[in-house]
């Protein structure tokens, strides 16, 4: 007979001690012979974010389980065996509460197995594989262990699963302390989107109000391509701005008939359109003479027929959503409610400024 325990061992050697005692041992209850092979490596949520801590944690478990097995030397008996194979069995098919139960059941019939038996318990509490660990149930078992059990072999190794215990014990409730105020920042980050949202809403509605009662026409059209915009303005003040889709191929200024380009330069409002296919429609005075002469030097048509206009007709129900794509052939494009407030605001005559 000979004992072996974790305290007279530095960490960095404890894989070794293990791996020159740990083999060819007599079982001593069966769970701590079986508990390294059982054990594999084993991660879910809770053990990533804690990281490292778990881990060495089932490995102390893990060595601890082997450095005590084959270290005692009362006689178990033939039914301290029976029901310790029993433990052992429920235990390997995962069915912890089981096991636990058989491990009470020596302690009642076998009074002088119980300092083995709160171990082997202490165990089974903290195993990472068991879904219903439970860190201060198996401290209970270790603590009444060191306690009543001045004298058994398994004191000093219960001691250092004390220790350990409690090391995570006190991790656990920082990382839920950091958890806690995460879950508290997010929901005030939440919180201040929503009024925020609610903030920006109500402004809108009181600017739609001011607009609705605006009866002082635009004197100029600001579009600006990138930025996707369409802007009125009044002597210099905005006076509304809209989201708006363009031709199909938005990039640089048009050039010719069929290149689906919407223009860029400076032009105004030529005419308008109360029954167009488009809802309302404001034509713009493209091409200008700057427009006509480069397409002239290229040889090519300039083309025609730009306007600002609503939604095909029969497709209004689109609304906002039609910007998520360019999709006309060069002209500038709003949702049919965005268009009679424009077509409204915009006289003939109106200053068109279309930029890159």
């Amino acid at each position: 007979m000979w004992t072996c325990h974790i305290l007279t061992f530095p960490p960095f050697s404890m894989v070794r001690i293990a791996a020159k005692y740990g083999r060819g041992r007599r079982p001593v209850l069966g769970l701590s012979s079986t508990i390294l092979t059982s054990t594999k490596t084993y991660t879910d949520k809770r053990q990533m974010a804690i990281g490292k801590y778990h881990c060495l944690f089932a490995v102390w478990i893990v060595i601890a389980s082997i450095l005590t097995c084959g270290c005692s030397h009362i006689d178990e008996g033939p039914s301290a065996r029976t029901l310790s194979r029993e433990a052992n069995d429920y235990f390997n098919r995962g069915k912890y509460e089981a096991s636990l139960s058989k491990y009470k059941q020596i302690a009642e019939k076998h009074p002088a197995l119980a300092d083995r038996v709160l171990f082997e318990m202490g165990i089974i509490h903290a195993h990472p594989r068991n879904g219903q660990k439970d860190y201060q149930k198996s401290l209970e078992c270790f603590q009444k262990l060191v306690r009543d059990y001045p004298n058994s072999e398994y004191r000093r190794d219960s001691q250092m699963m004390i220790f350990q215990i409690q090391n995570v014990i006190i991790k656990d409730e920082i990382i839920a302390t950091q958890q806690t105020q995460i879950d508290i920042s997010r929901q005030e980050a939440k919180n201040q989107k929503n009024e925020i949202a609610t903030l920006q809403n109500q402004i809108e509605r009181l600017e739609q109000k001011v607009f609705t009662l605006r009866t002082e026409p635009a004197d100029k059209v600001l579009i600006e391509k990138k930025e996707r915009r369409l802007t009125l303005l009044s002597k210099g003040e905005v006076i509304k701005a809209y989201k708006i889709a363009l031709g199909g191929n938005p990039v640089g200024p048009k050039e010719r008939q069929g290149d689906n380009k919407t223009p860029e330069g400076t032009y105004f409002i030529d005419s308008r359109n109360s029954n167009s296919g488009y809802h309302l429609s404001l034509h713009i005075s493209y091409p200008n003479e700057k427009d006509k002469m480069r397409a002239k030097e290229i040889g090519v048509s300039p083309g025609g027929n730009i306007m600002i206009h609503g939604i095909k007709n029969g497709l209004s129900w689109v609304e906002a959503s039609h910007t998520e794509v360019d999709w006309t052939k060069g002209c500038i494009a709003v949702t049919n409610q965005e268009m009679e407030e424009i077509y409204r605001f915009v006289p003939n005559g109106t200053i068109v400024e279309i930029r890159p």
